[in-house]
């Protein structure tokens, strides 16, 4: 079968310049890789067209003689230039996909940021509104003090990997090209410990306890995360370290529920005072105040004490205290207690249903059910 132009499977004019050949060469490598398309046969085909295709344009030489004789300029079996792939693609290859596999070519990977670490801290609702500063200790990993990080023993010093050279990489033959990988020896740092440190085992790292203050801002809520900078475990071979994230849990409070800035409470109060008024103390998180209960309050009724809530940690106004009355039912009464009760309900008896205006709409709204239900 014959042959595809160059430049017409790279998709190219013929008077493209070499960056735009190696561009135009990676965008198909990367879109018809096997190891990308595992499940389709001819992927491998399209990948090996334009692998050829990008060896002979890539090369001056033979361009030039492509250019001029077309394929019969560079198949050997016609008298052209001596080309295929005869082991020096090799060098082809990694230049191209040395960032679409993550090798390099010439740095090392030895150098490796340290782990983030999550703490969940849980805090009092009052710590959370007013806030605090906390003292916790954690486990991290921290660099080894004998040995400076470097995981050798005390005087001694890595010394360069005999399998890779230094380089962290090594190249490992895949049929008619070769690929760069992380060299399993020293994995990827360039250097191995002859001598390993005996604090960290070689290592570079040992695990400590670490005590760290956390401010806690105003208005923080569950779920809320306090980023400490560097508080993470130490980095691999001199590598910075990672974060510490403090994760904020509120415990649950005895009389207050809080969502989002508004606090909400429940306040019993008894009938009497219900139904005549009066003045309550209710708590709030700065102190006491005074509640103003009107006559003939009911159950459920909410009131207001505004500014009373939390000042929200990302900005905004102060939230408000909502507190909601609950009547309380007198119990454990004496005899003569019971009967003034029994006096007070024939007093409003005789007052027909006023008194109790839900109870006698309720009554009357059950009546007219049952009427309804008759045929």
């Amino acid at each position: 079968m014959a042959k595809r132009d160059y430049y017409e499977v790279l998709g190219l004019n013929r008077g493209a310049s070499e960056d735009e050949v190696k561009k135009a060469y990676r965008r198909l490598a990367m879109k018809h890789h096997p190891d990308r398309n595992p499940d389709d046969v001819h992927a491998e085909e399209r990948f090996k067209e334009a692998s050829e295709a990008y060896e002979m344009l890539a090369d001056q030489e033979k361009r030039a003689a492509y250019d001029r004789f077309g394929h019969a300029g560079v198949d050997p079996n016609t008298g052209g230039m001596s080309g295929g792939f005869d082991g020096s693609f090799s060098d082809i290859f990694s230049d191209v996909f040395g960032d679409i596999f993550g090798s390099a070519r010439s740095g090392r990977t030895s150098v490796q940021r340290g782990a983030d670490l999550r703490y969940s801290l849980e805090l009092e609702l009052e710590q959370a509104v007013n806030g605090d500063s906390v003292e916790v200790g954690i486990p991290v990993l921290t660099a080894c003090e004998d040995c400076d990080g470097s995981g050798a023993k005390p005087g001694t010093r890595p010394t360069t990997c005999p399998d890779c050279g230094g380089s962290g990489q090594i190249r490992v033959a895949q049929g008619f090209f070769s690929l760069q990988q992380t060299c399993p020896r020293c994995r990827g740092a360039g250097k191995v410990i002859t001598d390993p440190c005996r604090t960290c085992g070689g290592g570079g790292r040992i695990e400590k306890r670490k005590t760290l203050s956390v401010r806690i801002p105003a208005g923080v809520d569950s779920g809320d995360r306090i980023r400490l900078a560097g508080e993470g475990e130490a980095g691999l071979h001199g590598g910075p370290p990672g974060d510490l994230y403090v994760q904020i849990e509120v415990r649950e409070h005895a009389i207050f529920q809080r969502e989002g800035k508004h606090l909400y409470c429940d306040v019993p109060i008894s009938f009497v005072d219900a139904a005549l008024g009066g003045e309550l103390e209710v708590p709030t998180l700065d102190g006491r105040v005074k509640l103003k209960i009107p006559t003939e309050t009911q159950t459920g009724k909410m009131f207001r004490l505004r500014g009373k809530g939390v000042t929200p940690v990302r900005g905004g106004s102060v939230g408000d205290l909502l507190c909601k009355v609950s009547v309380e039912t007198p119990v454990k009464l004496n005899d003569a207690q019971r009967e003034l009760l029994r006096e007070f309900k024939r007093t409003l008896e005789r007052g027909g249903g006023k008194h109790s205006p839900k109870e006698s709409s309720w009554f009357k709204g059950v009546r007219d059910f049952f009427d309804n239900l008759k045929p």
